[in-house]
């Protein structure tokens, strides 16, 4: 009998463009060979061109999935993403706090690429003091650690001031994305049992415009390769390759900043599967 893979659930909002949210997350989590099951937390009228209207689903149908999920299935991680108001974060939290689910990704949405605000400062405030406790991984851009910890966060060393703070604030492990620098800098700090220590990965920013995302892929790509018992430092390193691979192997969708392609590995099997026969018919005459 197969081995069953490792079920990850992504708690996020949904994007009819299947570039961010629950319907990229559950591409990101089938790349990496995990099954995914999913709950939305709120209804986006968006595109590639940005969103347009938020509607945040009721918390109780919230906490009334998430229980039923897990009184069916074990999960092996959890990637949390858009969670739109304070109510649906305390609904995740008490959740959260009530299962005990192992490896816990927080993906601190709070603003759109566009600038529509993704979960409300009530929220926020909601989202430091419940769920950063409750996370075994945060991964801020630099906008999102910047407003979370109310210092600026701009270049490499600001990047750890946050990560800091962040851990002041009950956070365990950090990944500040600095994806926006000129070099792609991403600072992961955790925590050991001297305290905390730091590793940076540092890779060529790439020039696209198929960058729609990217902090989805990013997390829940961590969430996966957690879920598989990766550590920390390789899960960082692994899910920054393939957040650069889905990026150079974008194809140019829609009339505004297109997604990545969460399964560009589907298409580099499929060419390695029709150059086969070839090969062998080769071999064959030889």
């Amino acid at each position: 009998m197969a081995v069953s893979p490792p079920v990850v659930l992504t708690i996020a909002g949904f994007d009819p463009s299947s570039g961010a949210g629950v319907t990229a997350d559950i591409k990101t989590i089938a790349a990496h060979e995990c099954y995914g099951v999913s709950c939305i937390t709120a209804l986006t009228v968006q595109s590639t061109r940005g969103v347009r209207r938020v509607e945040v689903v009721d918390p109780k149908i919230v906490a009334e999935c998430l229980h039923g999920l897990i009184a069916d299935v074990a999960v092996e991680a959890v990637h949390l993403g858009m969670l739109g108001n304070e109510l649906v974060v305390a609904a995740v939290a008490d959740f959260l706090a009530g299962a005990r689910l192992p490896h816990v990704v927080l993906d601190p949405i709070l603003k759109s690429s566009s600038g529509a605000e993704l979960l409300n400062a009530a929220g926020t405030r909601l989202l430091i003091e419940r769920l950063l406790p409750l996370a075994e991984l945060v991964t801020p851009n630099l906008d999102e650690a910047a407003a979370l910890t109310g210092v600026e966060v701009n270049n490499l060393e600001q990047m750890r001031a946050a990560a800091a703070r962040l851990h002041s604030l009950g956070a365990a492990n950090v990944v500040v994305t600095g994806g926006h620098l000129e070099k792609a800098i991403d600072l992961l700090s955790f925590t050991t049992g001297h305290g905390t220590e730091t590793e940076t990965f540092k890779a060529e920013r790439l020039r696209s415009n198929s960058t729609h995302g990217t902090g989805c892929a990013f997390a829940t790509s961590l969430a996966c390769h957690l879920a598989h018992g990766r550590g920390l430092p390789e899960a960082v390193l692994l899910a920054k390759v393939y957040v650069s691979a889905a990026i150079a192997n974008a194809h140019p969708i829609g009339k505004g900043v297109g997604p990545l392609h969460h399964l560009y590995r589907m298409t580099q099997q499929r060419r390695a599967s029709a150059s086969m026969p070839e090969a062998e018919h080769a071999q064959s005459r030889n």
